[in-house]
């Protein structure tokens, strides 16, 4: 699929890709342009016509996919934020459980902010981001069985059943925060773009040759259009590339875990 293999490139390789199928459209117009002013004239007014409408076109279809693009970006960042809230707010609660069950409970919530932390740096559909994925899976499972034990040890206090709450959001923001991270623009919308802006200047540059001028502003001007669109793909990229989702609030949070619990549960 487009999307996956623009997905595994690097950004410099994503950037040349890009560049050459707009630069190569780009060299086919000034050609064929070339060729074509040779032999009629009549055909200079249309081409223009064309030209001018189909870049009109080209730029709502880009200005939609950038649009697109940073709302995955925000929501991904969003999804980050109320990540480390939800594993926050859990925090705190456990730290009001009975013993044993709360320093185990703690340990865990430890380690799993350190795999939230990786999710931020695993790319998706890889082997890595499946591991993240699996060992969260995992560590969420010991907190449930160990919160369930907290409740059959003190059915009637409030600690657990709060603790039980807020637990079951942070096992929820997980299903939320990979969702994000695999939503990305579609297939279709990123081939448009891509070969709709390439056709577009090849179009220009054709019209530019049959009038016997250089294309050197065409070319220039389709490498700024290269660069728009990889920060689009850059954007829908969120663990590679120039632009990333920061991590900040998790790793904030886990440095707040290094210092000691300021609540004390019941003794057992």
């Amino acid at each position: 699929m487009l999307t996956a293999v623009f997905f595994r490139l690097s950004t410099w390789e994503l950037w040349l890709i890009v560049a050459a199928i707009v630069l190569g459209f780009v060299a086919a117009g000034y050609l064929t342009g070339r060729f074509l002013r040779l032999r009629d004239e009549t055909l200079r007014e249309p081409v223009g016509i064309v030209q001018g409408a189909f870049f009109a076109l080209v730029g709502l279809i880009l200005a939609f996919g950038l649009t697109l693009a940073i709302g995955r970006y925000d929501t991904r960042r969003a999804a980050v934020v109320d990540d480390a809230n939800t594993i926050g707010t859990t925090y705190l609660r456990a730290q009001t459980l009975a013993e044993p069950i709360r320093a185990r409970s703690l340990q865990l919530l430890r380690q799993y902010t350190d795999a939230s932390i990786a999710l931020s740096l695993a790319v998706p559909t890889t082997a890595r981001f499946g591991q993240v994925v699996a060992r969260q899976d995992g560590l969420q499972r010991r907190l449930w069985a160990l919160a369930g034990d907290a409740l059959r040890n003190a059915p009637q206090d409030s600690a657990p059943r709060l603790y039980v709450e807020t637990l079951n959001e942070m096992i929820d923001q997980q299903t939320v925060r990979i969702a994000a991270l695999n939503n990305r623009i579609p297939n279709a919308v990123l081939a448009l773009e891509v070969f709709g802006a390439a056709f577009a200047f090849g179009l220009l540059a054709l019209y530019t040759a049959m009038h016997g001028r250089g294309a050197t502003t065409v070319v220039l001007a389709g490498a700024l259009v290269t660069l728009l669109l990889l920060v689009i793909f850059d954007l829908d990229r969120p663990t590679r590339g120039l632009i990333r989702v920061p991590d900040t609030p998790l790793v904030a949070l886990r440095e707040s875990m290094m210092l000691p619990p300021a609540a004390h549960g019941p003794s057992a």
